[in-house]
């Protein structure tokens, strides 16, 4: 942190000017003060990023000089120095707010090393207190974007459960937001400071999912060549979502739910239980209600996770978000890539209000994105959306049968958006605005119907 400002404060007139003069040398900007009394007025005047202070001076001692500095805004980091050095001093120095304590005579190198430290540990602090006050801002509950009676419905429950450490089951679509509602609630909640770990158990191979969640011991089995925490282990004290929990075998559901229930774990290969502090937050595209009905999700844990239970709406329900959602995008990616498009044409917002949007909130984000890219004028047209939003309505109005159904329309929307990108899965999954391996299932998923059906 070279140009940092420092403060020196010795009585003694030759370890003074010693230090100012190494210090200068390091590339820092030095103040000197003869005695505490001077220390303080001149810290009162400009306060620095760090303070060297002796500890014995004749009018005020270093330890006085440190309690006075410690009520300054802001506070700045004080380094003791005393040539009598007893442990009882270290402790009262550090107890009082000291970030060190060095012993004179000191060496040049000590002392360069500790005020470097000291001032990088200052700023990654400092860096760490914005990150996590910029992901509170993020993701507070007031941030969602929307206005639509649905959503406010949604803000309320999770301002209401927030508070709790009860385990919420987030349902809805892909692309609505489910991420976003565990975010928030865990940056509301007082566990806001502590980990927050997000585990997608549809990208997991089945192999792997139970290590992944309750860590292994080294041997466990072949490629264990190290112990290795879980991911569950990992979100100790803070908030653990578990995205798409309905994909979970039936042996990994019975394990989850003796974790909910007990509030401990046993890593794979280990006889240890490990005791957690973890609120869980399950999130999940599927209808949880009908695969207990069928039988492929357990009952027991069902109840156990939907404590509280948040439902996210689909964007096609809430429409009147729609403009919000978009002005949201186009501000922030025009942000991003620095270009003057201020808002809609009309003709735009109309074919975004008659969109389908079965890829919800992410879908249109992707749009906009793409729309703001592409926009060469401070107004987004129509022609600037990708061809399967702009083409949905005329296609609505004619070749569709009106009796289609919501699935007969996902079915024939995917394939339409695979048609429009030569069937390049990679690209269509990001024009729907769901991940590779979502559309990978849907596509699965649609050839056992297919093949069920035939």
């Amino acid at each position: 942190m070279t140009g940092a400002s420092l403060l020196v404060a010795d009585d003694d007139r030759v370890a003074r000017d010693l230090l100012v003069e190494i210090l200068e040398r390091e590339g820092y900007r030095v103040r000197a003060a003869a005695g505490g009394l001077e220390c303080v007025q001149l810290a009162e005047a400009a306060p620095p990023d760090l303070a060297l202070v002796d500890l014995r001076m004749p009018d005020l001692d270093g330890l006085e000089v440190l309690r006075r500095l410690r009520g300054l805004g802001p506070v700045p980091l004080v380094l003791i120095l005393t040539a009598f050095a007893t442990i009882d001093t270290a402790i009262d120095a550090i107890r009082a707010g000291a970030y060190d304590y060095l012993s004179k005579p000191f060496r040049v190198d000590a002392i360069t090393l500790a005020v470097r430290r000291a001032l990088e540990a200052h700023r990654l602090l400092r860096e760490n207190a914005h990150y996590r006050a910029e992901l509170r801002e993020r993701y507070r509950v007031e941030n969602l974007v929307g206005q639509s009676p649905r959503m406010v419905d949604v803000y309320k429950l999770i301002a209401r459960v927030a508070a709790l450490d009860t385990t919420v089951l987030v349902e809805g679509e892909t692309g609505t937001g489910k991420e976003l509602v565990a975010r928030a609630i865990h940056y509301a909640s007082r566990r806001a400071d502590r980990p927050f770990v997000v585990v997608d158990c549809a990208a997991l191979p089945e192999t792997l999912v139970e290590s992944e969640l309750f860590g292994h011991e080294r041997g466990a089995f072949t490629g264990a060549v190290a112990s290795r925490r879980g991911l569950l282990e990992t979100a100790d004290g803070g908030t653990c979502v578990l995205d798409e929990i309905g994909e979970l075998s039936s042996a990994l559901q019975a394990k989850l739910l003796r974790v909910l229930q007990e509030r401990t774990i046993r890593r794979v290969g280990g006889n240890e239980t490990i005791t957690l502090d973890v609120r869980v937050i399950a999130a999940t595209n599927r209808d949880l209600k009908r695969q207990v009905t069928s039988g492929s999700f357990r009952e027991d844990l069902y109840y156990r996770l939907n404590v509280v239970g948040v439902t996210m709406p689909p964007l096609r329900e809430r429409r009147q978000d729609i403009p919000l959602l978009a002005q949201h995008f186009l501000d922030k990616y025009a942000r991003a890539a620095d270009k003057r498009v201020s808002g809609f044409a009309r003709e735009t917002l109309a074919v975004l209000a008659d969109h389908g949007w079965p890829g919800n909130v992410r879908e249109l984000e992707h749009a906009v994105e793409r729309a703001v890219a592409l926009s060469s004028s401070e107004l987004i047209l129509p022609d600037d959306l990708p061809d399967h939003v702009r083409g949905a309505t005329a296609a609505r109005g004619g070749g569709v049968p009106d009796g289609m159904t919501l699935e007969d329309m996902k079915r024939w929307y995917v394939a339409k958006v695979l048609e429009d990108t030569g069937g390049n899965k990679v690209r269509a999954a990001e024009l729907l605005g769901i991940d590779r391996r979502t559309l990978y299932r849907i596509l699965d998923r649609q050839a056992m119907e297919e093949d069920a059906g035939s």
